[in-house]
């Protein structure tokens, strides 16, 4: 295995979210996969290549060897937003097959995300089940809920991040920044920005009557499902079954899809070639690329600090052996 480049595998790749923050510290991509043809279009125009499609219709064995598993499991069938109905789900199940895969490939490590609710979903168990099996195929298993909030993006979103690997080896999760940019920052030019984003003015009315007077400039506005309004100077967590009204900046327009891409760290250079509505459900469903970036980064640290351990110890096998090879 090189540290400095590791072979990884791209599972509910997304758009490529947790791919490119492994790319940052010289990951190469050998695999991807993910379902949704419009998340297809736009991770092939960014990096030249077509994920596989459904994970149902490949075998472990013909998935190329890999060092790293990455994996944005669906996350709906533990969401708060859904009916939270678990493995009973379809979608649940995905989990097994990334444990299938992780049995059959035997990959040196793993990263998996999903939403917070996961940890406390069915009192617990689902997850514990979950910890258990990663363990039962021989990982050392770290997890941990962070907040993109916590890695300089104005955008609240927790997030359960699982991280595995074959030796007991010590890894810590990235420490949270303490800070997060403006959010003035991440939005554009309002004066650019087109007319069929804004709302109407009746819904317009409905908000400003219902927002706190001496709300901070510029917000996001979140209405809630019992239909009140926080403005805040930074977005709540991006959802892909989000109503359309669901974020507002300043209450008057909705966030444009680079916006979106900016509130998951996604870099400007990244292409858009989908239709708003899909922009918003493939952005609600990525990952927070500047976190994924900060465990990735924490990852290779582990893997760096462990290695001169064993190089060592194959440098003095190898000494102890020449010691008994007689001259000639």
């Amino acid at each position: 295995m090189n540290v400095d480049k590791l072979k990884i595998i791209d599972l509910f790749a997304g758009i490529g979210g947790i791919r490119l923050g492994f790319e940052k510290f010289g990951a190469e991509c050998v695999f991807s996969s993910e379902w949704d043809k419009y998340a297809q279009d736009m991770y092939e125009l960014n990096f030249g290549e077509r994920p596989f499609g459904d994970i149902n219709d490949i075998e472990p064995n013909d998935i190329p060897d890999h060092d790293f598993l990455l994996a944005g499991f669906p996350c709906q069938p533990f969401s708060i937003a859904g009916k939270q109905l678990g493995f009973t789900d379809t979608r649940g199940t995905l989990f097994f097959n990334i444990e299938k895969i992780l049995e059959t490939k035997q990959p040196y490590g793993f990263l998996l995300e999903n939403v917070k609710r996961l940890t406390t979903h069915d009192k617990g168990r689902t997850f514990k089940i979950i910890i258990e099996r990663l363990k039962g195929l021989g990982y050392t298993v770290y997890y941990k809920v962070l907040n993109t909030l916590d890695f300089g993006i104005p955008q609240k979103r927790e997030r359960i991040y699982i991280v595995g690997f074959k030796d007991p080896i010590h890894f810590k999760f990235p420490r949270p920044t303490g800070y997060h940019q403006p959010l003035s920052d991440f939005l554009e030019n309002e004066k650019d920005i087109p007319k069929n984003y804004f709302v109407s003015e009746e819904i317009k009315k409905k908000r400003f009557s219902k927002v706190k007077p001496n709300h901070p400039f510029p917000s996001v506005w979140h209405e809630n499902i019992g239909g009140n309004i926080s403005a805040l100077p930074h977005s709540c967590a991006l959802r892909a079954g989000g109503s359309y009204n669901y974020l507002l900046v300043n209450g008057i327009r909705r966030l444009t899809g680079r916006e979106m891409l900016r509130l998951q760290g996604f870099p400007d250079t990244f292409k858009i070639n989908v239709v708003y509505t899909q922009i918003r459900k493939i952005a609600g469903n990525s990952v927070t690329v500047k976190v994924i970036e900060r465990i990735a980064e924490e990852v290779i640290n582990a893997l760096k600090n462990n290695m001169p351990k064993q190089s060592f110890k194959q440098l003095e096998l190898k000494t102890k052996e020449k010691q008994f090879h007689p001259c000639f």
